[in-house]
């Protein structure tokens, strides 16, 4: 994950309204999911992690739900990752 994954996150969790789809692929792939292309959707998950995964539509712009959502995984990430370190 990067720094700019993480001011990116911090920036979503102030104003979740207004962002477009490579905003939100910017903000998952800097937190090491992939994004495979699907029939109708995108479909985002994890490698490390995957249970942890969600669609996309190809739209530019999202409802807020599609942000609010990004925010909930990648929080949900980042616990994970911290306790796998402090095993």
């Amino acid at each position: 994950m990067t720094s700019k994954a993480h001011k990116l996150l911090e920036r979503m969790k102030q104003s979740k309204t207004g962002w477009k789809r490579q905003d939100l692929d910017k903000l998952y792939v800097g937190f090491g999911f992939i994004i495979q292309h699907g029939s109708n959707h995108d479909i985002v998950k994890h490698p490390q992690y995957p249970q942890l995964r969600t669609t996309l539509p190809r739209h530019n712009y999202l409802a807020r739900g599609y942000v609010d959502y990004a925010i909930k995984l990648v929080d949900t990430l980042i616990e994970m990752q911290k306790e796998t370190r402090d095993e």
